[in-house]
């Protein structure tokens, strides 16, 4: 028997058993469908999940003051934890590989202009934002490089304040007051939007030195720095320890680099999206067991007929390929019907609910298919195994 031959009657039994054909490949197609679903919705927030975490860049560091690992030390002791100050922030920028230094406060504060106001996140900054952040500035400029103790008394509006107070009226050169000190507009930031729940356009920068007197702070809330892409992130938090601890007498500060941090996140998010994978491998896993039953059933039904092609001289190893290719060929099926369903779902969702991220993989997709033609292999080797042991004789007399 000729391979054109398998795959003729292969096809012809697909002609022969239409519904019990598509119901089997239903099973498969609707198992790949929901791998792809959820892998997709996986593997959407991941990605989501990642460019929020990498608006301001991979290669920055965050020092907040306080040490968030102890080392058995009593409940009742007196803490030793310095503040961070703006002169921490001034002596890091003097170390090597680094590029920014962005002192940070933040805080809440009315905003007034003209007999209007709004209640609007304050964020207290050094100069270097626009680069340190991957902010832009749309009109005027950003925060001068003043003395960042006794900084002028400059602010820089976040779009949507800008649209609230000023409406259409350019603010550059008029004075607002934020939380009762007068301030004088520089610039304007370009639209930015949300980032992990924070809205930049809902927002003003002044100097952080003015902020710890608004607030009334003796430290810093964090210092943010970049490095240079090309240096070693080892030395670079080396350098920071070192000069940190000079100035502090002990490490009563915490290091959080960008990149690790991304690492780590990168990680949990990617046995997220496995999980969910392998909660949609489930229903794969049913359809097989349902492409195992049909060709139990198949077998009892076609003996007559496997009993004839073992008369016409048919080898029992071309009657097992036989019933493989039908299993395989119903589970490719399936599961090319699985992934149109499943991609089309996914597309849907996100056309209805923008806001819901969807990103599916091509590997993704091409795993899904595999593991459904596996299935079939799998759950076809039994019945296939079967059929190509039967007895040519007793299986003509079932006729």
């Amino acid at each position: 028997m000729f391979f054109r031959d398998l795959f003729r009657l292969t096809i012809s039994t697909f002609e022969s058993y239409r519904m019990r054909s598509f119901l089997t490949g239903l099973g498969i197609a609707i198992g790949v469908a929901a791998v792809i679903l959820l892998t997709s919705i996986g593997e959407g927030l991941h990605q989501f999940v990642l460019s929020e975490f990498s608006q301001f860049g991979t290669n920055i560091i965050g020092i907040n003051p306080g040490k968030t690992q102890t080392h058995g030390a009593s409940v009742g002791a007196i803490s030793s934890v310095r503040e961070i100050t703006i002169e921490d922030a001034e002596a890091l920028r003097r170390l090597p590989f680094v590029e920014y230094v962005v002192p940070v406060i933040q805080g809440n504060a009315e905003v007034r202009f003209d007999g209007r106001s709004r209640r609007t996140t304050v964020y207290g900054v050094g100069p270097d934002v626009p680069q340190g952040w991957h902010l832009k500035v749309q009109v005027g400029e950003f925060l001068p490089q003043d003395d960042p103790t006794s900084a002028r008394a400059f602010v820089v509006l976040g779009t949507k304040v800008r649209d609230e107070l000023y409406g259409s009226s350019n603010p550059l050169g008029s004075y607002l007051r934020v939380g009762g000190e007068r301030y004088r507009v520089i610039g304007i930031m370009e639209q930015k939007g949300q980032m992990l729940g924070f809205d930049l356009d809902d927002s003003v920068f002044i100097p952080a030195g003015r902020a710890m007197q608004l607030f009334n702070r003796e430290g810093l809330m964090e210092i943010d720095l970049t490095y240079q892409v090309s240096a070693d992130l080892e030395k670079v938090e080396a350098g920071i320890r070192r000069v940190l601890v000079e100035r502090h007498g002990s490490e009563d500060f915490t290091i959080i680099s960008q990149e690790k941090a991304m690492e780590v996140l990168g990680s949990v998010l990617d046995v997220i999206t496995f999980a969910v994978g392998a909660l949609g491998g489930i229903s794969l896993l049913v359809g097989g067991v349902g492409i195992l039953t049909i060709m139990t059933m198949a077998v009892s039904e076609r003996t007559g007929e496997i009993g004839l092609l073992r008369a016409l001289g048919a080898r029992q190893q071309q009657v097992l390929l036989l019933f493989l290719g039908e299993a395989m060929l119903l589970a490719a099926a399936g599961g090319l019907g699985g992934l149109a369903l499943g991609i089309g779902i996914a597309q849907g969702l996100h056309f209805i609910f923008p806001a819901l991220p969807v990103y599916t993989p091509v590997f993704f997709a091409v795993l899904a298919e595999f593991s459904a033609v596996a299935v079939g292999l799998v759950a076809g080797v039994m019945p296939a195994h079967r059929a190509a042991r039967l007895d040519p004789v007793e299986a003509l007399r079932t006729e």
